[in-house]
């Protein structure tokens, strides 16, 4: 500690300008991840609360009290989809549930910059660019939930940045680095972990008129391809899917800025938005002229001008694949659903890595780096304001599911998905907070699919205790809940509903109501009958 303290110091004292800024980057970057998450106990994202499901589960599987053993298999190598829900397990130690799938997410989230910024590390350009990456933290896949695969984004373009800085100067620490990036990015998103292997092998091959080095990436490669070698042959069949002919879809350009971003009915975020669009061009356009007026593009040296070039073509490739993909590959995949639409996200923020680097002038260099790291800030504002709004419209939740008891057998209907100021409900999901705070069983659970590291036991072995399957898509479909064929394995039933849902259990007398709080209806089964 105290050597690293010395290193700060003696960079502080030698260049104070840089490191000025850098801690702007720094508090700039905690404001934009970490502020909405300080004013709301369950964030508004669509897929969270299952995603605290399953990390409980990894954190209380031996836990009896909580019944996860029984129902749940862990299959990390099969569907390795396992190192957000490893962090807030690990977390949940120390702290509340809700708190430790914050800071899970927000180590998710908090790789999009870091990830950019090393890429723009190894392209020999100011790291200070990565500012470029905290708009993108809060695009349209962040309020789904799809906090895997934005983590996977980010962790993309740091195996591509620590790439090339192998290929520069393959010192020990680097290659260490990049082969435990590209182990966490097996470990994030598998289907975003062949890209990272392509990208470390074109990389080499685009790199090598200006490195003449290959093998330094061989040793880094190695655990990953391990790894990659086990999981072809334990792969849950649940990860195939038909990607059908191919075929581009053009008109596809047009959806692509609703793919990106509007998270929100707000009529502040389209501003916001906008906001930040224009700066980034604007600073992109500064760069640029930037670049011709302080004439970068004369190298000054050919091995230098080689590696500019081979580093521009590496990341311009890597951005052009994930617009074909966004272009060719279809909505739904098997289970896997909202498929091209990542890869809207995907490119464009690997296209980021496309901007010149600083100028050398100070004050211009100041004003961009503050532009960059200003732009965002607004649409924080607007998240931070949803998310406080969501707090508030949440609190019959938190009041209503106090009264269920630890392990619960749980039935949740939502019927009612208004309250929110999201553009799609963050309602849907929310009861699986439940038992991610105190164990037990659901009526629907992401296990069913066998595309996540948790699934179902077979409910014919030994032990097993597994609730009663349902259709593909029936947490959609509150309307089709039978309270006999359905309801006979629960013991607990929560709806989200304006009127009153005392119908739907009127054919089980076992069941009566508890309590109605706001939009929750509680109802139970009477002790000692049914179940």
């Amino acid at each position: 500690m105290t050597r690293l303290l010395a290193a700060l110091r003696s960079k502080i004292t030698r260049d104070p300008l840089e490191s000025a800024l850098a801690g702007f980057a720094l508090a700039v970057s905690l404001y934009v991840i970490v502020a909405p998450f300080l004013v709301t106990r369950y964030p508004p994202m669509t897929d969270l609360p299952f995603h605290a499901a399953q990390s409980s589960t990894l954190r209380h599987y031996f836990d009896p009290a909580y019944h996860f053993r029984e129902q749940f298999e862990v299959h990390p190598l099969a569907v390795p989809y396992v190192s957000m829900y490893a962090i807030a397990a690990l977390f949940m130690v120390a702290l509340p549930v809700a708190a430790a799938v914050k800071v899970a997410a927000i180590v998710m989230l908090a790789l999009l910059p870091i990830g950019l910024s090393v890429l723009f590390r190894g392209m020999k350009k100011s790291p200070l660019l990565g500012l470029a990456g905290l708009g993108p933290v809060w695009c349209q896949l962040t309020h789904w939930g799809f906090l895997n695969f934005v983590g996977a984004v980010g962790l993309f373009a740091l195996v591509l940045g620590l790439t090339l800085l192998v290929l520069d100067a393959p010192t020990r620490s680097r290659r260490i680095g990049l082969a435990l990036a590209l182990v966490a990015l097996f470990f994030t998103h598998i289907f975003r972990f062949p890209f990272g292997i392509a990208a470390v092998i074109g990389a080499g091959v685009v790199m090598y008129p200006a490195t003449r080095r290959f093998r330094p990436l061989l040793a880094p490669l190695a655990p990953a391809l391990v790894l990659f070698a086990i999981w072809s042959r334990v792969r849950s069949k649940s990860l195939e899917g038909d990607f059908g002919p191919f075929a581009i879809h053009a008109e596809r350009f047009k959806e692509l800025p609703g793919y990106l971003f509007g998270g929100f009915t707000d009529p502040a975020e389209p501003g916001a938005i906008a906001l930040f669009g224009r700066t980034l061009g604007a600073v992109a356009l500064l760069l640029a002229a930037a670049f011709i007026v302080e004439r970068r593009f004369r190298a000054s040296t050919k091995q230098g001008g080689w590696f500019a070039i081979g580093s521009f073509v590496a990341v311009l490739s890597c951005a052009v694949v994930f617009l074909g993909l966004y272009l060719w590959l279809p909505m739904q995949a098997g289970v896997w659903w909202y498929v091209y639409p990542r890869e809207a996200s995907a490119a464009c923020f690997v296209a980021l890595g496309l901007l010149p680097d600083l100028p050398r002038n100070a004050p211009l260099r100041v004003a961009l780096v503050v532009a960059l790291g200003l732009a965002p800030v607004p649409l924080a504002r607007v998240v931070v304001k949803g998310y406080r709004e969501f707090d508030s419209a949440t609190r019959d939740f938190s009041a209503i599911s106090a009264q269920i008891p630890q392990a619960p057998k749980l039935v949740y209907l939502i019927f009612d998905h208004s309250g929110s100021t999201r553009t799609t409900t963050p309602f849907i999901h929310l009861p699986a907070w439940i038992q991610a705070e105190k164990g037990g069983f659901l009526s629907f659970h992401f296990a069913m699919w066998g595309a996540a590291p948790l699934s179902y036991r077979n409910p014919n072995e030994p032990g097993a205790v597994v609730p009663p399957p349902v259709p593909l898509r029936w947490e959609w479909r509150p309307d089709l809940f039978e309270v006999r064929s359905q309801g006979a394995f629960f013991d607990w039933f929560l709806v989200r509903r304006r009127d009153c849902p005392d119908g739907l259990f009127r054919a089980d007398p076992t069941i009566q109501r508890v309590d109605h709080v706001g939009s929750f209806w509680l109802y139970r089964r009477i002790p000692g009958q049914g179940g």
